[in-house]
C-alpha cells in the first residue's frame, strides 16, 4: 500500500482580487486561470481560483465581491494577505473617486500594513480608457510610499496584459 498524503487546504489568501463592482475581477480572473473568455455575474461573496503563473509558481487568487453592500466584508478577508490586486475600470472616469476612496479605506486595516499592492488598470481595449499615470494620478498611488506598489493596464475581455500582471504579481508575493 502507498502512503497517501493529502494537501490541507488554506484558508489564508495568498492574493486578494478587490476593486469596485463591474471593474472585471472575475473575468480577469476568469481569463487568467482557463485562458478563455466567460460570462460572468456579479460575485456575491467571493471566489477562489488557482492560477498558474509558469511551471513552476501558481497563486491561490480570492475574487472578493465589490458591491457597495459587500465592502464592508471586506476586512474579513485581509488576514495573511500577501498581495492586494486592486482592479479599477480605467474607462469609467465617474467611479474613480469611489475607487480612491475604497483602496484607501482597505489599504488602511492593520492586515494589510506593508503589503504590496498590484493595481490592474482594467478596459484598456476600450474607447476613452485612461492611461495607468491618469489613473495613478486620480487614485492617489504616490501617496501610498509605505509599501510596495506597482499599475499596470490590462483588458480582461481581450487578455491582453494579463499574463505580464500575473507574473508580476508572483514576484511581489516572492519579495512580500
Amino acid at each position: 500500500m502507498g502512503a497517501f498524503k493529502s494537501k490541507q487546504f488554506k484558508k489564508t489568501p495568498q492574493v486578494l482580487l478587490m476593486g469596485l463592482d463591474s471593474a472585471g475581477k472575475s473575468t480577469l480572473l476568469y481569463r487568467q486561470q482557463l485562458g478563455v473568455m466567460m460570462d460572468t455575474s456579479p460575485t456575491v461573496g467571493f471566489n477562489v481560483a488557482t492560477v498558474e503563473v509558469d511551471k513552476k509558481t501558481s497563486l491561490t487568487v480570492w475574487d472578493v465581491g465589490g458591491q457597495g453592500t459587500m465592502r464592508p466584508n471586506w476586512r474579513y478577508y485581509l488576514e495573511g494577505c500577501k498581495v492586494l490586486v486592486f482592479v479599477v475600470d480605467s474607462s469609467d472616469r465617474v467611479r474613480m473617486g469611489e475607487a480612491k476612496k475604497a483602496l484607501k479605506k482597505v489599504l488602511s486595516d492593520e492586515h494589510l500594513k506593508g503589503v504590496p499592492l498590484m493595481v490592474l488598470a482594467n478596459k484598456k481595449d476600450l474607447p476613452n480608457s485612461m492611461t495607468i499615470r491618469e489613473v495613478s494620478t486620480l487614485l492617489e498611488l504616490d501617496n501610498y510610499t509605505d509599501r510596495v506598489w506597482e499599475i499596470q493596464a490590462c483588458s480582461a475581455m481581450k487578455g491582453l496584459g494579463l499574463q505580464q500582471a500575473f507574473l508580476s504579481i508572483a514576484k511581489l508575493l516572492h519579495k512580500a
